[in-house]
C-alpha cells in the first residue's frame, strides 16, 4: 500500500532525506497547520457572529484571543452564545495541540532519524 506523498517520510532502513525535501516537508506542514488555524479562526468568527450578534471585527478579536489562549475580551450573555464560548475554547486548545504537532513532525522526524542513523554508525 502506498503512502500518500503528503505525509511520506522516509523509512527507517532509508537515508536521511535531502536538505531540499526535507525544507519542502516542512513548507507543507506550516501551510497545513495554517489552513488549520485559519479554519478554526473563521469557525469562532462565525459562532461569535451569529450566537452573539458581535460585529466581524469584534467577531475576530474574540476567537483570535481564544484561540490563541489568551481569553476572551467581550463576555458573551447569551445562553447559546456561552456554550459556543465554552465548546469554542475546548476546541481550540485541541486545535492548537494539532497544528503544533504537524507543523514540527518533519523537525522531529528529521531528528529522530538522523539520531539513529548515527546509532547504526557506531555499532
Amino acid at each position: 500500500m502506498r503512502i500518500p506523498e503528503i505525509i511520506a517520510f522516509e523509512r527507517l532502513s532509508e537515508p536521511l532525506a535531502t536538505r531540499q525535501v526535507f525544507a519542502g516537508r516542512l513548507v507543507r506542514s506550516i501551510v497545513i497547520g495554517g489552513l488549520i488555524v485559519a479554519a478554526a479562526l473563521f469557525g469562532g468568527m462565525a459562532g461569535y457572529h451569529v450566537f452573539e450578534g458581535l460585529a466581524w471585527i469584534d467577531a475576530f478579536v474574540n476567537a483570535a484571543m481564544i484561540l490563541s489562549g489568551m481569553g476572551v475580551l467581550a463576555a458573551p450573555v447569551s445562553v447559546e452564545g456561552k456554550l459556543f464560548a465554552g465548546l469554542y475554547a475546548i476546541f481550540c486548545g485541541l486545535v492548537l495541540i494539532a497544528a503544533t504537532a504537524i507543523m514540527f513532525t518533519p523537525v522531529i522526524h528529521r531528528f529522530l532519524h538522523q539520531m539513529h542513523m548515527d546509532d547504526e554508525d557506531d555499532a
